[in-house]
């Protein structure tokens, strides 16, 4: 059994093995999992991948599928359970694409994050080390998903940067963790 702290980051690129990662610290605690979805399906493909991401994760996780109001599933976590929360990235483009306030949202979320009983994991993606992005949406994402992030970090106890499948603590301390 891993000791997790309150709030763990995990942050890579795509297909960076994120989620792999994420899924493994929540196995090695030996609490009860939670999962907190943010992905809509608004075409076939993407329906494909929500489809088959339930089968992976399979009947013992409890799930909360949440593109928005993440905030009173991350602040119900109870003692004697983990909840991973994949992930930011998309839980923001939904505010974004909404119109949402993202700087309310974003408190709300970290005030959630701060009442949960049980460790919170959370995903999320690094979108800032690429090329500036050609049009204003993807400018205004990439800034908001930075300052989201570093928000996100600041109150994490452990931070975990992910590339090629291999997990890179950045702050905090990595438990061992089962390949």
């Amino acid at each position: 059994m891993t000791l997790l702290p309150p709030f763990t980051l995990i942050t890579g690129g795509a297909r960076s093995g994120k989620s792999a990662c994420a899924e493994r610290l929540a196995f090695g605690s030996g609490l009860k999992r939670r999962y907190i979805a943010t992905a809509q399906a608004f075409d076939t493909e993407m329906a494909e991948r929500i489809r088959q991401h339930r089968e992976d994760r399979g009947p013992d996780w409890e799930t909360f599928e949440t593109p928005f109001d993440a905030a009173p599933a991350v602040a119900a976590a109870p003692g004697g359970s983990v909840t991973l929360f994949d992930c930011a990235t998309l839980w923001l483009t939904n505010h974004l694409l909404a119109e949402n306030d993202i700087g309310n949202e974003t408190e709300v979320l970290l005030i959630a994050l701060a009442a949960a009983r049980g460790p919170v994991i959370m995903v999320t993606n690094e979108v800032g080390q690429g090329i500036v992005p050609g049009d204003a949406l993807s400018r205004r994402f990439r800034d908001e998903q930075g300052r989201l992030n570093q928000r996100l970090a600041q109150q994490a106890g452990l931070v975990v940067a992910v590339m090629c499948g291999l997990p890179l603590a950045l702050k905090g301390t990595l438990p061992e963790m089962a390949p």
